[in-house]
């Protein structure tokens, strides 16, 4: 009896505690997705103002495209590569917290079944 209520309780902290790790989780993929939108906006913005300024000649209004767009959108787009690099480090750090939660909750069942047979 004692064993099965330290179980229950090993158990149901594992599994609150499982819970607020998917939580942050599910933020994370909300974020992620929401960088990666915003990423795919600024490729696009950023190779576009390239094929302009490849097809341009007027020197003086290539450094204009460079200064009000290109410049810009090419350090927004890098900034942006890195925050995704972060997230999915998270991610990754997160996702690597559920299969660690898991992997106890299989061994503590285990071991409460092999005590009980």
């Amino acid at each position: 009896m004692e064993e099965s209520i330290a179980k229950t309780y090993l158990q149901k902290s594992l599994d609150e505690w499982k819970d607020d790790i998917s939580q942050v989780l599910s933020e994370i993929a909300k974020e992620y997705d929401q960088v990666a939108q915003e990423l795919k906006v600024y490729s696009y913005k950023y190779g576009i103002t390239k094929q302009v300024i490849q097809s341009t000649v007027n020197e003086e209004l290539i450094g204009n495209i460079r200064e009000m767009y290109h410049k810009p959108f090419e350090e927004n787009y890098n900034q942006l590569k890195e925050y995704i690099k972060d997230l999915e480090e998270k991610r990754r750090v997160f996702d690597m917290f559920i299969k660690k939660i898991d992997e106890v909750i299989r061994k503590e069942s285990k071991e409460v079944s092999s005590i009980i047979t």
